[in-house]
């Protein structure tokens, strides 16, 4: 039996279209801090192969919960932003024995709207046309906030180079996002500690809609985080670590 860490494992989960290379900022922080961190690349991103059949939110959580078991890991705390946040949820929803604590980032309960899940389908035709490269500028451009855009034109690059998985990934996502279920009613049943992060210029996310929800789970905390878009554990590193830390201090 491996033995057990005093300081809780942290699984971070990335975002759509990147991979798990976007958690590097939090991997050096926690692993420095005494942390086992496990980021792996969801199906068809980064390093993961797709699955012929494509994936769903709960394939992805499913995935993660396998992973778990390989390293012989039990209860985690769980990180997940965007469309980490989603699997995350999904892991929350199908596996609650698994979590120590769950860290929601730039993410949402909801399901999709007619509107978004249109836009959806749209994508997913370009990219089976074009491939990834415009779409790639278009949706970089809307994930970072007004701040990074026109004082960190390297992190741009970054977050750019992090979205170079192939399209069949980026298709089978976004048919796993369009479809995900509405998470809203479930969130009163979380019961680990719970972090909930926005970045204060996330226009996907927006911390309005944020502070809508994370009322909802009881033992929760919310820290918008300033001068951060969508990708605010990249955009506001320090502070994202400075409220990760403060959190896991506090998770047994």
């Amino acid at each position: 039996m491996r033995k057990t860490l005093l300081m809780p494992t942290v699984v971070a989960l990335h975002a759509f279209p990147l991979r798990s290379a976007m958690w590097q900022p939090q991997i050096d922080f926690l692993v420095e801090r005494g942390h086992r961190v496990v980021a792996p690349d969801l199906a068809g991103f980064g390093t993961s192969d797709l699955p012929a059949g494509g994936a769903s939110i709960d394939d992805y959580g499913d995935d993660v919960v396998a992973v778990l078991n390989e390293l012989n890991e039990d209860r985690v705390v769980m990180l997940g932003l965007s469309m980490g946040g989603y699997v995350a949820l999904s892991v929350a929803v199908r596996h609650p024995e698994r979590l120590r604590g769950l860290v929601l980032a730039d993410t949402r309960a909801q399901g999709d709207s007619p509107e978004v899940a249109r836009r959806r389908t749209a994508q997913q035709q370009q990219l089976a046309t074009e491939g990834t490269e415009r779409l790639r500028t278009a949706l970089v451009a809307g994930m970072v906030g007004a701040t990074t855009s026109a004082d960190k034109p390297e992190l741009v690059q970054r977050v750019h180079d992090l979205a170079d998985s192939p399209a069949s990934a980026w298709i089978a996502a976004l048919e796993a996002l369009k479809l995900r279920p509405d998470r809203t009613a479930f969130l009163e049943t979380i019961c680990v500690p719970t972090l909930v992060v926005v970045g204060d210029e996330d226009r996907i996310s927006p911390p309005a809609e944020v502070e809508q929800w994370q009322p909802m789970i009881a033992d929760s905390t919310l820290v918008v985080l300033p001068r951060a878009g969508h990708l605010s554990n990249l955009e506001a590193a320090p502070e994202f670590n400075a409220a990760l830390s403060s959190f896991l201090e506090h998770v047994r």
